[in-house]
């Protein structure tokens, strides 16, 4: 079988990147390496159809500037290029987040995610930061919310670290899904995962909110979390750069959130609130 190779040049990458993934496994993308400049897809010839590639949003967003070429590969084993590509991180000494193929090492939290076309391996900036929040705040006995929670990672870790009910949302199928075998695949019991958006969060209540999404999603679903969270509660953002942090920050204080600290990586920032 023959495949085509779409080279995708994206700027800025991130979240781009992420959304695109999302869009193009909608259309049968089989394949997804992202690199500092992009990403690269993988589709075969026979199901790609150039029309539906024009159909997504992402690609003629003002927010991005993306290009694309595309070239015709044989066939390759695309689960061992992924496999290649996929090494496993530790979060501050203390959390590995590892495919099913890398071998258990000694770490106070082991998480096992199933790469795949993965949203929230630790590998990007933001994922890893909330991992080092959430590794560093009281979760314990804890009502917690992972908004956009892609792999259901920042969820996992959370039950690990004591929260005793624990809801994952994100719009994207494909990630719902993901969510639920990365859940059963680390034996959590107290998270109860949900396809949808913002919409499904009236008349519910947490005492922590984690949210790894993006900027104009942030500005947008803040005073919904606010709402949300109990007297002394904790919001964690992520998904934005340090640029954005002082937009966040007026958003925030606007509806009683108010900034406690944050951490950066690469200009991408990890904010907590505290209500």
């Amino acid at each position: 079988m023959t495949y085509l190779e779409l080279q995708f040049t994206i700027d800025p990458v991130q979240p781009a990147s992420d959304i695109l993934v999302a869009e193009l496994s909608e259309l049968g993308f089989e394949s997804f390496v992202e690199h500092e400049t992009g990403l690269t897809a993988y589709i075969a010839e026979s199901d790609f159809d150039k029309k539906k590639l024009s159909t997504i949003h992402i690609v003629d967003s003002t927010e991005f500037k993306i290009d694309w070429t595309s070239k015709l590969v044989k066939q390759q084993n695309w689960n061992a290029e992924w496999e290649k590509s996929f090494n496993p991180i530790v979060v501050d000494k203390r959390c590995m987040v590892r495919a099913p193929f890398h071998q258990k090492t000694s770490v106070e939290y082991d998480i096992v995610i199933e790469p795949k076309m993965s949203f929230g391996t630790g590998h990007h900036e933001t994922t890893h930061m909330m991992l080092s929040h959430i590794l560093d705040n009281d979760f314990k006995n804890k009502k917690v919310l992972d908004m956009g929670c892609g792999t259901g990672v920042l969820a996992i870790l959370a039950e690990m670290r004591g929260a005793s009910q624990l809801e994952a949302i994100d719009i994207d199928n494909w990630c719902y899904l993901n969510s639920l075998e990365n859940v059963e695949r680390n034996n959590c019991d107290k998270i109860e995962v949900f396809e949808g958006d913002s919409s499904l969060l009236s008349g519910k209540n947490y005492d922590i909110i984690l949210a790894n999404i993006n900027r104009n999603i942030l500005l947008e679903d803040i005073p919904i979390y606010a709402s949300c969270l109990n007297k002394n509660g904790s919001l964690f953002l992520s998904g934005f750069y340090s640029g954005d942090l002082d937009m966040i920050n007026e958003k925030c204080k606007a509806y009683n959130l108010q900034f406690e600290k944050n951490l950066e990586k690469n200009n991408w920032v990890a904010a907590k609130y505290v209500f």
